[in-house]
């Protein structure tokens, strides 16, 4: 395996540490998934005093778990076979209340308040990077690994965080709330593998039963990725009619819950009249979902809250006119030349070079360097 770049000094071991692997405790946060499998079983591999742990986020039996989620039973019992086989202790710990306090409820409020939430940040941030990473220390753990995409890199200071180095795969967009006091602490083993291919290759070399296991692709607690059913689920009467109105005022009819809308939604808005129409805005308050041409959609404004900082000087210590940097919306789109003007250590303005379509409140806006490959934070898209 690699050494982490950001800690291959001679006398360290791969983690970065001065001592033998064997006298390395480290936690690996088990999904069930062939990635987190494949980094219990590196570490297990080389010597490492490797803890397994999964997390129970919800009631497997409920109506929101679906077969082949993360965190879900046969994931579990997944995570479970690849410790018993590479002979390492695991362990299943029950954060169902931490998991739908800190997720789930701001989920459903977010979605009902017209906002298009990432729970998987969420998570990240309070639960696994938060949560589990104190009871890591808990465990006298020297550190804690996961199966994430992203690459620790040495800086001049202090650890740095960069993009995968499979672009496919990277994950950055989804880790900018991690803290520098998290980063210290975290490791990413497979943050440098070219293709996902290598992972699965690396797992057949295990012998690890999840080798050619699907990965998943909706939120966990999500079935079938219908949002609309897990916010009636969780917050009956949600889904009130309402009207749907064009930005000239016009009233074009009835829609059927603000829930089954997202910011530059086209189809399934059951109106006509020539042109086609787009989902601009959403007023939760008033029950209206605004509507209008695809011009309508473009902003080169974004104002940003919670931000978390990364990069090597105070974020409000920035230079006059601001940080030159690249941003990323939308977790599927590259990074784009922006400014980023703080208004406060949390707060901020970003100005894209160019305009870009269906930016929403509840998305993340993760601020990269100029080449585009060290994180240097993000924040929160919100409505101004």
């Amino acid at each position: 395996m690699p050494k982490d770049s950001a800690t291959s000094q001679i006398g360290l071991n791969s983690l970065g540490f001065a001592k033998p692997p064997s006298e390395t405790r480290v936690l690996v946060a088990m999904s069930g998934g062939v990635d987190s499998s494949v980094v219990a079983a590196m570490l297990a591999r080389e010597g490492y005093d490797v803890v397994g742990v999964t997390l129970q986020l919800y009631d497997h039996g409920a109506a929101l778990a679906k077969k082949g989620a993360c965190c879900a039973g046969r994931d579990i019992h997944d995570a479970r076979r690849v410790a018993e086989e590479m002979g390492f202790p695991h362990y299943v710990l029950d954060y169902e209340n931490r998991f739908q306090e800190a997720v789930i409820d701001e989920f459903a409020d977010a979605y009902l308040a017209g906002a298009t939430p990432i729970p998987c940040i969420r998570c990240n941030e309070r639960v696994k990077f938060r949560d589990l990473l104190e009871t890591a220390k808990d465990l006298e753990a020297d550190c804690m690994a996961t199966g994430h995409y992203i690459q620790r890199m040495g800086g001049a200071s202090a650890a740095e965080l960069h993009r995968a180095a499979d672009p496919a795969r990277d994950q950055s967009y989804f880790l900018f709330s991690t803290t520098q006091e998290q980063l210290d602490y975290l490791r990413f083993p497979l943050g440098h593998l070219k293709s996902k291919d290598e992972t699965r290759a690396l797992a057949r070399e295990f012998g690890l039963i999840v080798a050619d296991k699907p990965d998943s692709q909706d939120i966990c607690f999500v079935p079938n990725g219908s949002y609309a059913a897990v916010i009636e689920k969780l917050r009956p009467g949600a889904a009130e009619p309402g009207r749907i109105i064009h930005m000239d005022g016009r009233d074009l009819g009835e829609h059927r819950g603000v829930i089954h809308y997202t910011i530059g939604q086209r189809r399934g808005l059951g109106v006509g009249g020539g042109e086609p129409f787009y989902v601009v805005k959403l007023d939760a308050d008033r029950r209206e979902v605004i509507v209008g041409p695809k011009s309508a959609l473009s902003r080169s404004l974004i104002p940003v809250r919670e931000i978390n900082w990364l990069g090597d000087v105070p974020f409000t210590d920035g230079p006059d006119g601001g940080w030159q940097v690249e941003v990323k919306v939308r977790s599927t789109r590259p990074p784009r030349p922006a400014t980023i003007r703080p208004i406060s250590e949390t707060t901020a303005e970003v100005e894209l070079l160019a305009a870009e379509e269906g930016i929403s409140p509840g998305q993340a806006c993760v601020f990269y360097d100029t080449d585009g490959s060290r994180v240097l934070g993000g924040g929160w898209i919100h409505k101004g």
